[in-house]
């Protein structure tokens, strides 16, 4: 769905020892990463299960809504996973898949709650957090990037919880049709960071389109920041804090 199970994901060595117990959960192509107060990899799994079987039983009602590139009309008798992939494809103008890594992030966090004050569910690269500490989220534009190891973003307290996704038409195995090292988008909404980082993305061919692209995020409802990378060039807006690694 949201990746291959055979990708490396080299930027999780890289993760910095925290507060509580991180743990790794992949039921087929979903593989997360999670830190919570405790070990809820069980709890995790049976969540991943569930949101997994009501994506693709939609998808097989609705074969559409796992292939389409393009925005489908919303539903109000789907599961709410799928209504928040539909509500965000819309209102970026990209299909719904391109929400789902965000999405069942933001999902999994939140089924956890019961059981954790705190919780960071990676997704293939798009984050969704609940801590009552600030964090340090690293921007990986490429090994060639001059910004490589040297960029992230920091997210106060106050803030959170927040959605971090970033995609990538230079590197990863998300579908990109346009050139940008990092498209970085901050939000509420996990899903719509996602669908909104591939629509940012998707507007970047040329290092000269970096601040039209910034410009037309702006206009999004719920997107609260964005950042975007190519070659040596860097564009940012709103709630974005730079920081070192």
């Amino acid at each position: 769905m949201d990746a291959v199970g055979s990708v490396h994901r080299f930027y999780r060595e890289h993760h910095r020892p925290g507060p509580g117990h991180a743990f790794h959960v992949q039921v087929e192509q979903t593989d997360l990463w999670v830190r919570a107060d405790a070990d809820l990899s069980r709890q995790t799994h049976d969540l991943v299960l569930t949101f997994r079987r009501q994506i693709l039983q939609y998808g097989r009602t609705f074969p559409d809504f796992l292939t389409s590139l393009m925005p489908l009309p919303e539903d109000p008798l789907a599961p709410e996973i799928v209504r928040r992939m539909l509500r965000a494809g819309l209102q970026v103008g990209v299909g719904p898949m391109a929400a789902v890594a965000g999405a069942i992030a933001q999902a999994v966090a939140e089924g956890l709650l019961p059981w954790t004050t705190s919780v960071i569910v990676e997704n293939g690269g798009d984050c969704y957090a609940v801590a009552q500490e600030a964090l340090v989220v690293a921007v990986y534009p490429g090994k060639n990037s001059p910004f490589r190891d040297r960029l992230a973003l920091k997210l106060a307290a106050e803030d959170l919880p927040m959605a971090v996704c970033t995609s990538s038409g230079s590197l990863g195995h998300s579908l990109s049709f346009g050139r940008a090292d990092a498209a970085t988008v901050l939000s509420k909404d996990a899903a719509l960071a996602d669908a909104c980082a591939t629509a940012l993305g998707n507007r970047i061919q040329h290092p000269d389109d970096l601040e039209p692209a910034l410009t037309w995020i702006q206009s999004i409802p719920g997107v609260l920041g964005a950042l975007a990378i190519m070659h040596d060039r860097l564009a940012a807006w709103g709630h974005i804090a730079l920081t070192s690694p």
